[in-house]
């Protein structure tokens, strides 16, 4: 599949963060439903003078509804000559006409074979959990899950590093009809911060719908002694949804991180990406 930029067209990165919890997702959605890309997209056809005209932004991660993300990244193409005329002021521009949920970091043109979403290498999220008998602190209640059982960290980090690389994770993802539910886990861990807030994190390069939320559900249910370390990799192997593994709500979570490679790998990794996964057979 082709990924040549348009001829008298730019692509153009953006870095950006914003908080999730009043939005309907990254993705815009019909019935007028505020999401982070409508936002950005609205945002970029006024500043540019663009009228009815709106350029289409890719990103690395779609989230869902009430997730965060403090290092989510996109693309967009752009007319060479609107990038010429706006590039130097288009940021500050932005950053005056985005709601204060939204922000972009940074602009810049992008390297030969850049795909926001495909020349992706990993995408790191960490999931945020309190379980002080008091509740959550209110200062950080839209971005830490209060779970009312102590939770064992170790237990949980040893749960959570029995899933690391590369399985089918049908059991912890929503199928999608005609996609592959093999990823691979790079880094999965667990660890409690000074001031009490769990975090859990992970890494892979890529993940499927309610993926890290299902897995967090399940590491819940070590932490807090209702499972035994060895469960969630069990579910795992078993290949199909347990209705005891939860879907935890979506705003103790946070887009961390995407990464990429250097930029004369671009080319090849948006290729790869793009090729349909199987799992090696068993005993070759």
């Amino acid at each position: 599949m082709s990924d040549e930029v348009e001829p008298g067209h730019v692509r153009v990165r953006l870095d950006l963060s914003y908080d999730g919890t009043e939005f309907s997702g990254w993705a815009k959605q019909a019935g007028g439903r505020r999401t982070v890309q409508g936002e950005i997209e609205d945002a970029l056809r006024t500043v540019t003078r663009s009228g009815d005209v709106t350029y289409e932004l890719t990103v690395a991660g779609r989230t869902d509804a009430g997730v965060h993300a403090r290092g989510q990244v996109a693309h967009v193409d752009l007319p060479a000559g609107l990038w010429e005329e706006h590039r130097e002021k288009l940021l500050k521009r932005l950053a005056g006409r985005l709601p204060k949920d939204v922000r972009v970091w940074s602009l810049r043109e992008a390297p030969a074979g850049f795909n926001a979403r495909f020349a992706a290498l990993w995408r790191r999220y960490v999931y945020r959990v309190g379980d002080r008998p008091g509740g959550v602190d209110p200062l950080l209640r839209n971005h830490v899950l209060w779970h009312d059982w102590e939770l064992d960290v170790a237990a949980m980090d040893a749960a959570a590093r029995s899933l690391v690389g590369e399985h089918d994770f049908a059991a912890y993802a929503k199928k999608r009809e005609g996609a592959t539910t093999i990823r691979e886990i790079l880094d999965f861990g667990v660890r409690r911060r000074a001031d009490g807030v769990v975090e859990i994190e992970v890494r892979a390069d890529a993940f499927c719908h309610n993926q890290v939320r299902s897995m967090v559900g399940a590491l819940l249910f070590v932490g807090d002694g209702h499972r035994g370390v060895e469960w969630p990799r069990k579910v795992l192997d078993a290949g199909v949804r347990d209705s005891a593994v939860h879907v935890v709500r979506p705003h103790g979570l946070t887009l961390e991180e995407v990464g990429y490679p250097a930029d004369e790998l671009l080319a090849a990794r948006n290729k790869q990406a793009r090729n349909r996964r199987t799992l090696p057979a068993a005993g070759s």
